[in-house]
């Protein structure tokens, strides 16, 4: 699949411009817990394992690892192997000697989810999982420092090249975490030197990857150049079921890769700006987000036949994404498990009519959800219905029962008499503000009164963190493509992490860590049914839907296809310069 350069054939005069629809937070792969940022940090860093390009459904393969990794009889021990010759790229950090990748590297990237200063989004990812590794981050807890040191029964250093993971049960989504962005080899050479005057390492990213930051701006502008390093690998991917793979395997086979020598990203938020900007050719891979549908596709979701006799190419599939209508749980208004406030949450999610959502935002550019867990992941369930539908006077004669009585001013107000007011966030864009158009009119059709409130996305993302947001949609986007990273969304343990609603539900809880010891099958399945109905019957949230993934291509750029997990396409795309 990959085989090996000498050096980064990437040509200089390649340069791809595309565009984020939001600020990214930064590249420090404990701490960026956004999409736009971990494309950025997938170009710059390497984890042990990747995904075929082609291949679908998703499909593991190694990528600084020899192999995928030999796997005990009893799924408690992972055996790995870290390929030699590959190094980081230049940096002052190291003092001017070039610096290999060598087991040790992952067992500290490792440890770094769970130190306690660090804060990382993802200590969930291996939290309760490592032998060892809880204790070590409690002692750090109480003594404000960790011990990185400190030998771990969990992280086995076997030599250089080689080092073991000892799991406290089986976990079967191990080997995805081990490909997912948090887990990328970090030197602890560069988080001395960045760290404590940067913040971490969100501004200095170092690794072994493709590319290397040359400029940042943040929320306007990110710059990557090849990173001169990098060891290269060789076009080898097979066609699928796909009829555009077969094109692509043409245009792609045997090339030294990469290609493109320079990435810009401009972070715009306007639909309208993005658009034009596509059509004048100053952005060569486009995300046409539902706001902007119609001006490309047919209501078939086709494209339209002026684009496509440009050369314009379309990449068109189902998000692996959840968007959820969060209720924070430990909120006085809106959270908690008593009667009156699962009627409160419930009505409010009846009341939202999600398919009106998805045509006035989105332009019918999104599939409606019934289950947490969305098409083409494992454990969806196409079958599955929801019991919360919408139903409006339902949804305000339950109000009614559980006390929620209109006053004079005809708005209702909480059952000991308080004003009920509901806080909706949202992102400052416009498409945020339709949002919030949405769901000012479900809580008017309730007489509720809703505050509006508007934040800039990583600002947003920090409040929910701490469990500072009464109510907003959320979207998760698959770190892997198993039912257990959306089941992860309402595990009381994730709080401060992935958990944003701030949910704890013990019987949920209960099912989630049995589910988590079983593979894929009937049997996990069954638990994961569970859970989706002890989710309707405290609606902690809303099931809403998932986008779909249109992405425009501009004709000179080749090789292109959307890939569901990872989201680094130009590493394998190209320029043909002769088009463009």
């Amino acid at each position: 699949m990959r085989g090996a350069y000498a050096a980064n054939p990437a040509d200089p005069g390649k340069v791809l411009h595309t565009v984020f629809t939001a600020q990214e937070t930064g590249f420090d792969p404990a701490v960026a817990s956004d999409l736009y940022s971990s494309q950025v940090i997938r170009s710059i860093y390497e984890p042990l394992l990747t995904y075929d390009y082609l291949a679908r459904p998703a499909r593991l393969v190694p990528e600084t690892a020899e192999s995928l990794p030999d796997i005990s009889a009893d799924g408690k021990t992972y055996t790995i192997t870290v390929k030699k010759g590959i190094y980081f790229a230049d940096d002052p950090a190291f003092g001017g000697r070039r610096r290999e990748l060598v087991a040790s590297d992952y067992i500290y990237s490792l440890k770094r989810l769970m130190d306690p200063a660090v804060r990382s989004a993802w200590g969930w990812l291996v939290q309760g999982k490592i032998a060892g590794l809880d204790a070590l981050a409690a002692k750090a807890a109480k003594t404000g420092r960790f011990d990185y040191k400190a030998k771990v029964p969990g992280l086995e250093l076997v030599n250089r090249y080689t080092f073991r993971i000892h799991l406290t049960r089986p976990d079967y989504s191990m080997l995805h975490i081990l490909a997912h962005t948090p887990t990328v080899a970090v030197a602890k050479e560069v988080v001395d030197r960045y760290g404590d005057r940067n913040g971490q390492i969100m501004t200095n990213p170092v690794g072994t990857g493709p590319y290397r930051l040359e400029s940042w701006r943040r929320g306007s502008q990110i710059v990557m150049v090849a990173n001169p390093g990098y060891r290269g690998f060789t076009w080898d991917f097979k066609a699928g079921d796909d009829p555009e793979d077969q094109r692509i395997v043409e245009e792609m086979q045997g090339k030294a890769m990469p290609q493109i020598g320079r990435v810009v990203i401009d972070v715009v938020p306007e639909d309208q700006s993005r658009w034009l900007a596509f059509q004048n050719r100053e952005i060569d891979v486009f995300s046409l987000e539902g706001p902007l549908a119609p001006r490309a596709l047919s209501e078939e979701g086709l494209l339209k036949p002026e684009l496509a006799e440009q050369g314009v190419r379309l990449s068109r599939y189902v998000e692996p994404e959840l968007i959820q209508f969060y209720f924070n749980m430990r909120d006085p208004v809106v959270g908690g498990l008593s009667n009156e406030k699962i009627a409160l949450r419930r009505a409010i999610i009846m009341a939202h009519n999600v398919q009106e959502e998805i045509d006035v935002v989105w332009n019918g550019q999104a599939v409606m959800l019934h289950f947490p867990i969305p098409p083409g992941v494992a454990g969806y369930d196409e079958s599955y219905q929801s019991i919360i539908g919408f139903e409006p006077d339902t949804a305000n004669a339950l109000l009614d029962r559980y006390g929620y009585a209109k006053g004079a001013d005809g708005w209702r107000r909480q059952p000991d008499g308080s004003p009920l007011v509901i806080v909706f966030s949202a992102r400052a864009d416009s498409t945020g503000q339709q949002q919030l158009e949405m769901w000012k009119r479900t809580f008017d059709s309730l007489s509720i009164q809703m505050r509006e409130d508007r934040r800039p996305f990583p600002e947003m993302l920090k409040a929910e963190k701490q469990c500072r947001l009464m109510m907003r949609e959320m979207s998760w986007i698959a770190d892997y493509p198993d039912g257990g990273n959306f089941m992860q969304l309402f595990y009381g343990p994730h709080i401060g992490q992935s958990n944003h609603g701030c949910v704890s539900i013990p019987q949920f809880d209960a099912l989630y860590e049995e589910a988590s010891g079983l593979p894929d099958g009937e049997a996990r399945d069954l638990l994961y049914h569970k859970m989706a109905r002890l989710l309707e019957v405290y609606t902690p949230a809303g099931m809403g839907y998932a986008h779909y993934r249109n992405m425009l291509v501009q004709p000179y750029v080749i090789g292109y296809k959307k890939h569901p997990v990872m989201h680094n396409e130009w590493v394998y795309s190209d320029i043909d310069m002769t088009k463009k």
